[in-house]
């Protein structure tokens, strides 16, 4: 039983190690790519990290960023448009994965879309992607893109990975 618990504690220890070194891995990694606030003219250190509030019982895991209706959404960092799509809670949404296919970049709540912007669409840090507006479940009198960043899995699903905080990672843009 003892030798049983100490091969619990070890593997356990190794899990902690392992997400510890995954998550040293992403700042890193993130860091380098220089991501910049996605929002045309807002600044660094106008952002509030909200990454860890409650938002109808869930934990956001996103910060929101407010802007006036109709602001440019842009690319964050450089990579490519995986897919466009429209959700209840989202709206009119982009998920964008870094060159590397390390992570997904998640823009929510969008207005409209840029007029060339397609599934497969290369993008460079900067790029105009679409429109603030309060599609999905935003308020309608609370324009703001909802920005999220998540780490992605083996599998690669546009919809699904590990939610890093993007707060730390935004820069203004040069």
């Amino acid at each position: 039983m003892a030798v049983a618990l100490a091969v619990c504690a070890a593997s356990a220890g190794s899990a902690s190690h392992a997400a510890a070194d995954d998550e040293r891995t992403d700042a890193s990694l993130l860091a380098a790519h220089r991501l910049i606030v996605p929002v045309e003219g807002v600044r660094r250190a106008s952002l509030r990290n909200n990454f860890d509030e409650s938002r109808d019982g869930a934990k956001h895991e996103a910060i929101d960023i407010p802007a006036p209706r109709g602001t440019p959404v842009v690319a964050a960092g450089d990579g490519r448009v995986v897919k466009l799509f429209t959700s209840k809670p989202g709206g009119l949404t982009v998920y964008q994965f870094d060159l590397e296919e390390r992570f997904a970049y998640y823009y929510a709540h969008l207005d409209r879309y840029a007029p060339d912007l397609r599934e497969g669409t290369l993008v460079r840090r900067g790029d105009t992607l679409g429109y603030v507006g309060t599609s999905g479940n935003a308020p309608p009198q609370s324009p703001h893109l909802h920005f999220a960043i998540f780490r992605l899995g083996a599998d690669k699903h546009w919809w699904r990975g590990s939610p890093v905080n993007p707060y730390p990672y935004l820069n203004d843009a040069e």
